[in-house]
């Protein structure tokens, strides 16, 4: 089977514009944050990342209920305002918590 060249050539650019439409759609996808209802959504690398923290303690986190999540194709993911109240709420409760325990030591 043997083709000519120019037939060959017409694949290959057929082929090329191929691959930089493919590499266009890529690079949109990955500039493109995900979002919900306009709110961009984290996974939970990001997440991990962000709070320097362990895939348990997230777990620990999702499972007491105080960080809501969303499954979206088998992957989880967390509302950038979810994970800003969750931090608010979990830095306002550290003092509360210092001061429930150092009344218990004087109490005692």
């Amino acid at each position: 089977m043997n083709i000519d060249r120019s037939e060959f050539v017409g694949w290959m650019e057929r082929i090329m514009d191929r691959f930089d439409l493919l590499a266009d759609q890529i690079k949109q996808k990955k500039t493109r944050p995900n979002t919900v209802d306009g709110e961009e959504l984290l996974d939970n690398y990001d997440l991990l990342e962000m709070l320097k923290i362990s895939a348990r303690s997230l777990q620990r986190y999702r499972s007491s209920g105080r960080l809501p999540y969303y499954t979206i194709s088998g992957k989880l993911y967390y509302k950038h305002s979810d994970v800003h109240r969750f931090i608010r709420e979990s830095f306002n409760a550290f003092p509360r918590e210092r001061k429930k325990r150092s009344q218990a030591k004087e109490g005692q």
